[in-house]
């Protein structure tokens, strides 16, 4: 890992930059797997478990039984911990609802914003090295707070044709609708397109490996929306002496231990203290249980040493998926902070809380996103109608507004449609 000390504006460019993933290799692979589901629903699905997730199974969905059973495979410790975290989820989440009043523009103009839960909502919940049943919860409350109809979950099942335990528990709690044994592309396919066994959803939700969002970009240039474009995940952190250097490292291998392209970039004013975290994350990742993921994660991470007023402008530039301000004035600093996925306040917020279970969400955008995307809320499974009324008043109040306008647009029958109703 390496260390920058006051690097020139000019190569901030170079090192704000994250991994190259290089996924132009991925294109037809998965595209083709894509156009066999489409064409040839369940009986694909099955053939491409068989072949990517080495599992034959009989059944696509999991049955009743096996969700009941799962909650007896897991700690009472675990089952307590989901339920707090999916309590605050809830909360958090549930607080988000909002009522636009019917406003008057004009007089006899009567506009309003009527909140409409999407109907049919598709989780990807990865099952591999790092089964994400708190992803569960951070997708289905919403959901389920939203009014959204249909809420179906796909993830990947074991060799033995299982599926993670702790996911389903999660999944029940929730109030999640179905949940399938599909993983990887198949899974993508099946919810966009449907098959004999999946429905056809209407938006997507969901991290995944880089098949999984290339086959999620492509699903969604004209079947399904999706929540957000997605990338290995990243966060910054701002740090002064009034932090332990320690705990500076901990937050950076938090992140790094997602996976081999994950990202933790460092800002600090102190050179010396940027060697103390150094050494400190070099120390943590010998004892992690992680360590092959974090060492490589490592090499693509970086503290930067900077200026207080440099560093605002460098952490704005990133656009972290997630940011730590662990700094005596983190309120200040805080509210000049403009492009970020979601942020963690002071000595005592780990990154670790949002992942779980404060009650923020955690599906965040990645790869500079945050310049413009929102990470999932409950605005996230609902769409905006409005609605409008207008009286005889109103019309003759707006008439020759909407009338001029049309005209000089040249769209005549604009300016008829309000024309004929004033005769």
């Amino acid at each position: 890992m390496q260390i920058y000390n006051n690097p020139k504006r000019e190569v901030w460019t170079e090192l704000l930059s994250r991994p190259k993933i290089d996924n132009s290799r991925l294109g037809n692979t998965v595209s083709n797997v894509l156009k066999d589901i489409q064409n040839n629903g369940d009986k694909a699905v099955f053939e491409y478990e068989e072949r990517f997730d080495h599992v034959k199974l009989s059944n696509l969905e999991v049955s009743k039984a096996e969700i009941d059973a799962a909650e007896n495979l897991i700690s009472t410790e675990l089952k307590d911990a989901i339920n707090i975290a999916k309590s605050n989820i809830y909360t958090f989440h549930a607080a988000q609802k909002h009522d636009l009043p019917k406003i008057e523009t004009t007089s006899g103009v009567c506009c309003w914003q009527k909140d409409v839960a999407i109907e049919k909502v598709g989780l990807y919940i990865p099952g591999g090295t790092a089964p994400l049943f708190s992803t569960v919860l951070m997708l289905a409350v919403p959901a389920n707070i939203a009014g959204c109809k249909e809420v179906i979950l796909c993830t990947p099942p074991d060799k033995n044709g299982n599926v993670n335990a702790a996911i389903l528990y999660a999944a029940k709690v929730a109030g999640v609708g179905k949940i399938f044994k599909i993983g990887g592309i198949q899974a993508i396919g099946a919810m966009a397109y449907g098959t004999e066994s999946i429905p056809k959803v209407y938006k997507i939700f969901g991290p995944g490996n880089p098949y999984v969002t290339t086959a999620k970009q492509l699903v969604s240039l004209k079947e399904v929306a999706i929540d957000m474009p997605a990338g290995p995940s990243e966060v910054a952190i701002i740090a002064d002496e009034t932090a332990k250097a320690a705990v500076v490292a901990a937050d950076m291998l938090s992140q790094a231990e997602h996976g081999s392209t994950s990202q933790a970039i460092v800002f600090t004013t102190n050179a010396d203290f940027a060697v103390k975290i150094a050494d400190a994350a070099t120390k943590q990742c010998e004892s992690s249980s992680r360590k092959e993921f974090i060492s490589k994660s490592l090499e693509n991470s970086r503290i930067i040493i900077l200026s207080d007023a440099e560093i605002i402008d460098a952490v704005n530039e990133y656009a972290p998926e997630h940011l730590i301000i662990m700094c005596k004035n983190y309120i200040k600093i805080s509210e000049q902070i403009v492009n970020a996925g979601s942020v963690f306040l002071g000595y005592y917020t780990p990154e670790s809380a949002g992942d779980y279970a404060s009650g923020t969400n955690h599906t965040l955008p990645t790869s500079g996103y945050a310049k413009a995307y929102s990470g999932v809320n409950l605005d996230s499974f609902i769409k905006k109608i409005t609605f409008q009324e207008i009286t005889k008043e109103g019309l003759d109040n707006l008439g020759d507004t909407i009338k001029t306008m049309a005209e000089h647009e040249q769209l005549t029958a604009h300016k008829y449609a309000v024309t004929i109703r004033q005769q």
